[in-house]
């Protein structure tokens, strides 16, 4: 009888999760405008259209909406646009001045700036290309990033945490999403983790049951103070430039 309930149970859920259906997100409109093709925005647009057709943005297409993908599947229609001459601005939406613009297809970013502790982008400080080039084949900035080092990304802004030294912290070769979430967190400094697990993922050295060893030396009591870089140990998080053990 009870295996029976939980099969029953589960071709529910089964059901129920089958029945959600995502719909395409509404495209952006100014009203009266028609759409054109990106052909026709690559006669002012040309080199940007040449690189952006490689590009996994140039080749979104929504099923059953002629006409609305490439450029038009996030600036909106440019007959207007185009009849006007162009012009920043001008009959077109920018996405730029309206994070929505990304979060229509971008739904899991969106909810983690809701968090506590995120990038303003939602107070219109930032915007979502100072981080990322939607044009481009590679998404990050600046340009080549993702081949070379993405915590160029971050030093745009945050040049000390990232700049070399004399003791390095090892995890920055890994990029600083590593430690960090950049679009939000529950955690304070965007953290990933919020307490010692977030060091442990990289440093735990579990001798025998009740002891913690990082680097030979028995933590477990020093753990009990509360966060590596927070109890007055480690407070050299990205690196140092006179202690090799990052304390200063």
């Amino acid at each position: 009888m009870k295996k029976e309930i939980c099969a029953l149970l589960l071709l529910a859920f089964l059901a129920a999760c089958a029945g959600v259906l995502r719909l395409p997100p509404p495209e952006p409109m100014i009203p009266g405008t028609d759409y054109v093709g990106t052909e026709t925005c690559a006669m002012c647009h040309e080199e940007v259209v040449r690189d952006f057709k490689k590009t996994d943005h140039g080749r979104i297409f929504l099923m059953d909406r002629e006409g609305i993908q490439g450029c038009e599947s996030c600036h909106g229609a440019g007959s207007l646009h185009m009849e006007a001459g162009g012009g920043r601005g001008v009959y077109i939406v920018n996405p730029d001045l309206n994070p929505n613009g990304c979060f229509r297809c971008h739904l899991a970013i969106e909810a983690q700036f809701t968090l506590r502790y995120r990038h303003p982008v939602r107070e219109k400080r930032m915007n979502c290309s100072n981080c990322h080039n939607p044009h481009g084949e590679d998404i990050y900035q600046p340009k080549g990033v993702f081949v070379a080092d993405r915590n160029h990304v971050c030093m745009q802004c945050h040049r000390e945490q990232a700049r070399p030294r004399v003791f390095e912290h090892e995890a920055l070769r890994d990029g600083c999403t590593v430690c960090h979430s950049p679009h939000g967190s529950i955690a304070a400094k965007l953290l990933t983790e919020r307490d010692n697990n977030l060091c442990l993922k990289c440093h735990g050295q579990l001798a025998d049951p009740g002891r913690v060893i990082i680097g030979e030396v028995n933590h477990t009591n020093f753990l009990a103070r509360g966060t590596c870089w927070s109890a007055g140990c480690h407070t050299a998080v990205h690196g140092s430039d006179i202690n090799a053990h990052l304390r200063f």
